[in-house]
């Protein structure tokens, strides 16, 4: 599925986050695994985190404990007003059900449910869960297991191997047709039935089927306090030396007969139009060529060419939603973008605000990082004599690992 065709679905998907277990296996006395920190942040963050990170999704709701809404609170800070807190069941099972209530009145047509205790879920997972589920067809992540299984018997001794061939291990999100599984767990909930051990096993119940999608090993569960230990030494270890890249980007356009210009996402009234074989949008150009950067993803020309007809004015948020994908395909979060456009009209200062916004849609982070400025010529060269207009744009993302020695 292209980004176009994500964004376009976004409200059709949803995401379940269940969260309200006490997470008694992982040890840390009174307080839920899920609040517990790795890397400086909260296990619950963290996995809210990669969920907003897919351009794809819609509305977020995280089933809780009620007892543990300051908790919730604490963890989510600044992301509070774009995810849904509810209160969740007695059993896992419950939580689920709640969070599809909760879904009820502006239902989407896919939901993936997913264990708040997986962090580590990218947006190429995201994508396959996605892209499998269908009208009457559930997608679960899952991978081989490759460990030798015995089968316990009496006085702990082994009574036999079992063979691993065609056995995957789950993990979640898993993904579902929204109103056959909200079927499906209210159907489960009146039989009295509280034994599943997963959403995947409620819809096989209920003859819904699932399919199996090539799951991450990254994507791990962190169940026992070494898990959690283990995670927390990985990114704390990461954070010493950080892999903070920055890249930029330049591009400019002549202008040319026509009544208004696009500049970083928004159509600006104007006396004249830039000339290009997109839409011309010289601010998103130069900004898509310094996300490429700093993955070493070539230029906007290399991904789309002016010679291929699909482009020809084609909206340039394709380029930069491209660009961002791919960042985020090499493990890299965007901290900041940063554009200045340089032009003695239109005046930017009215139009700023909704540029700020219209970036931080398309990358997917908080306007606060995002920074949108512009200066004339004083009069000199092509853009003092207003024959066109230019842009720079500078880009930073954090990338996981460390800097090379």
């Amino acid at each position: 599925m292209t980004t176009d065709m994500k964004n376009a679905a976004a409200g059709n998907v949803a995401v379940v986050i269940v969260a309200a277990g006490r997470g008694e296996r992982a040890g840390g006395g009174d307080l839920p695994k899920q609040y517990r920190s790795v890397g400086g942040k909260t296990i619950l963050r963290r996995s809210v985190e990669a969920i907003l990170s897919h351009r794809g999704i819609g509305r977020i709701v995280v089933a809780i404990h009620p007892a543990d809404r300051p908790l919730y609170e604490a963890a989510i800070g600044d992301l509070a007003s774009r995810v849904q807190a509810i209160d969740g069941g007695a059993s896992r099972q419950a939580s689920v059900l709640a969070g599809l209530q909760a879904l009820r009145e502006t239902a989407p047509s896919k939901v993936l449910i997913h264990d708040a205790a997986r962090p580590f879920v990218d947006t190429d997972l995201i994508d396959r869960i996605i892209d499998a589920v269908e009208e009457r067809q559930a997608a679960l992540p899952a991978i081989p297991v490759s460990d030798t299984l015995k089968r316990g018997g009496d006085g702990d001794l082994v009574s036999g191997t079992v063979a691993r061939e065609g056995l995957f291990a789950a993990q979640t999100p898993q993904g579902f047709p929204f109103w056959p599984i909200h079927a499906a767990h209210m159907k489960a909930d009146r039989a009295g039935r509280t034994d599943f051990t997963d959403d995947a096993a409620i819809a096989e119940w209920a003859n819904i089927p699932v399919k199996l999608v090539r799951g991450s090993p990254d994507n791990q569960k962190l169940t026992w306090a070494k898990d959690i230990e283990m995670a927390d030494q990985r990114l704390s270890d990461t954070m010493l030396f950080p892999d903070v890249r920055t890249g930029n980007g330049y591009d400019v356009h002549s202008f040319e007969a026509g009544d208004h210009v696009w500049l970083a996402g928004v159509k600006i009234p104007h006396t004249r139009k830039l000339n290009g074989h997109s839409d011309a949008d010289v601010a998103l150009h130069a900004l898509t060529d310094a996300l490429l950067a700093t993955c070493g993803g070539g230029d906007i020309g290399t991904h789309f060419p002016p010679s291929d007809p699909q482009w020809k004015g084609a909206a340039s948020h394709i380029f930069v939603e491209h660009a961002a994908r791919l960042v985020r395909e090499h493990g890299g979060r965007i901290a900041n973008a940063d554009m200045t456009l340089i032009c003695e009209a239109p005046k930017i200062g009215p139009h700023r605000e909704a540029m700020v916004a219209a970036v931080a849609q398309m990358l997917g982070i908080d306007p606060s990082r995002i920074s949108v400025k512009a200066t004339t010529n004083e009069r000199l060269g092509f853009v003092g004599r207003e024959e066109g207009i230019a842009a720079i744009a500078t880009a930073t993302v954090v990338y996981p690992g460390e800097l090379p020695a």
